[in-house]
């Protein structure tokens, strides 16, 4: 069976974005293939977050994942920082990774320039450690957006680097598991772009049903449609999108009729999806809430979870280590 690895920072809560894209991704290949789900805590220290945070925030996308599907019984769920053979990892492909080549890398730049006090060699090696925690289970697919495709590219260019400096074919080279296929991209509330932490525009699945009223209520519109059957501009589409993966069809067609008769009322549209919205995110609202309350739980999840990931880590990095030279 196929090894699959993944990971997210936990930066925050998750959002309608992550759960109708990677998240139900996550929940099909659970089936399908070997599934390493990792909490990238490590990755969260290029932005210097408090001590305090670390291990909560860790607790809280543990939850989340728990409460969304991911089963630990049929894929491993792990946090980052529980399976230190990847800084061992870490360690040997940055000796093999030139400044060069990191220095262009998009993401170091977007970094860079956006905690320009803070442009530290974490941000810099960020691409080795991702590449780490791929490499250390030998996997073989990497569900990632757009967005990290250069990263991965990185990835693949340390597994083949490593093989041809010694003289091997150990390391699979990984590929990028493209989730468009599976995935519904969800737009943000702020009439452009796709829902994302770092916009300000998300659903979290954490908010409560005023929480979202008022959110939705706010949500970027125009003056509405003068032509019947017209094309929907994009800070309205984006409202349908959303109606359209949280509400009925009977609801969704409903208020696309009023759309192509010009009669429709955006106050209307917009009550109706927070309330659907709301409704939808209830139950997996209170099963946050179950998992987040139950610490010893959570704590047994991410030891065995753990366990499993060292198991796979120790095998790579005892080979890795011979492979190299050292006893």
């Amino acid at each position: 069976m196929e090894t699959v690895v993944s990971g997210i920072r936990p930066t925050g809560n998750l959002h309608l974005g992550n759960y109708f894209g990677a998240v139900k991704s996550f929940l099909q290949m659970q089936n399908e293939y070997k599934c390493l789900f990792f909490i990238a805590d490590w990755h969260s220290l290029t932005t210097r977050p408090k001590p305090e945070n670390i291990v909560n925030s860790a607790h809280t996308i543990l939850s989340e994942y728990l409460a969304c599907g991911i089963d630990p019984e049929k894929a491993t769920i792990y946090i980052q920082s529980d399976v230190k053979e990847v800084l061992e990892l870490y360690l040997f492909l940055n000796m093999n990774a030139y400044l060069g080549e990191m220095e262009r890398c998009t993401t170091f730049k977007e970094k860079a320039r956006k905690q320009p006090n803070n442009v530290n060699a974490g941000l810099l090696t960020y691409p080795t450690l991702m590449a780490a925690d791929i490499l250390i289970h030998k996997a073989v697919k990497v569900p990632v957006g757009k967005d990290q495709e250069q990263n991965m590219e990185m990835a693949r260019k340390f597994a083949n680097r490593f093989n041809t400096i010694y003289g091997v074919d150990f390391f699979p080279i990984p590929q990028s598991f493209s989730l468009s296929d599976k995935a519904v991209k969800i737009p943000g509330l702020d009439g452009s772009g796709k829902m994302g932490k770092s916009e300000g525009n998300c659903i979290y699945l954490m908010d409560d049903a005023e929480t979202i009223r008022k959110k939705v209520m706010k949500a970027v519109t125009d003056s509405g449609p003068t032509t019947p059957n017209s094309e929907k501009p994009e800070v309205i589409q984006n409202l349908f999108t959303l109606m359209e993966v949280v509400s009925s069809k009977e609801t969704y067609n409903y208020f696309d009729e009023k759309w192509n008769d010009c009669s429709i009322r955006y106050g209307d549209l917009k009550k109706q999806l927070a309330s659907d919205i709301a409704a939808f995110n209830q139950p997996i609202r209170e099963r946050i809430l179950q998992y987040a309350a139950d610490t010893d739980y959570l704590n047994k999840v991410a030891k065995e979870g753990a366990e499993k990931a060292r198991e796979s880590a120790q095998a790579t990095i005892k080979e890795v280590r011979k492979i190299i030279g050292f006893k």
